[in-house]
């Protein structure tokens, strides 16, 4: 219902002394419609809401966030519309797909890493129903 000042504290995916290597989230969406390069690029620009709707904060200095797109080229879809609608699919799996990673991890194995998910809260609700 609120936030605490807590919640707003920035946290580095892999703790204060993080390389790059320790922050990068890689994405990659797979689609079966026939996509230009030019749409997958859109795609995959879309699909990119998804991690800012994960990930507080995304795309920092450190960061190598990237999302990759690919299409096998078996559907045709509306070049507008339907990218659209791909793509707003593609940032909502994103996004559950990276809460998903959360809830399973277990901690880094170094000294002063953050804890796991499942180490400071227990295991989430939504990762028992899969």
């Amino acid at each position: 219902p609120s936030f605490t000042p807590d919640m707003h504290r920035p946290r580095i995916k892999g703790g204060p002394q993080a390389s790059s290597a320790e922050n990068t989230t890689l994405v990659v969406v797979v689609t079966d419609a026939i996509l230009t390069k030019p749409q997958a690029k859109r795609l995959a620009m879309i699909a990119q809401t998804g991690m800012a709707r994960a990930i507080h904060p995304v795309h920092a200095p450190l960061d190598g966030d990237v999302v990759f797109a690919a299409a096998t080229g078996a559907k045709p879809i509306d070049p507008l519309f339907g990218l659209t609608e791909l793509g707003m699919i593609a940032a909502n799996t994103v996004a559950r797909a990276i809460a998903r990673g959360v809830h399973q991890a277990a901690a880094l194995p170094f000294l002063g890493a953050l804890p796991a998910w499942k180490d400071r809260f227990g295991e989430h609700p939504a990762s028992r129903s899969v």
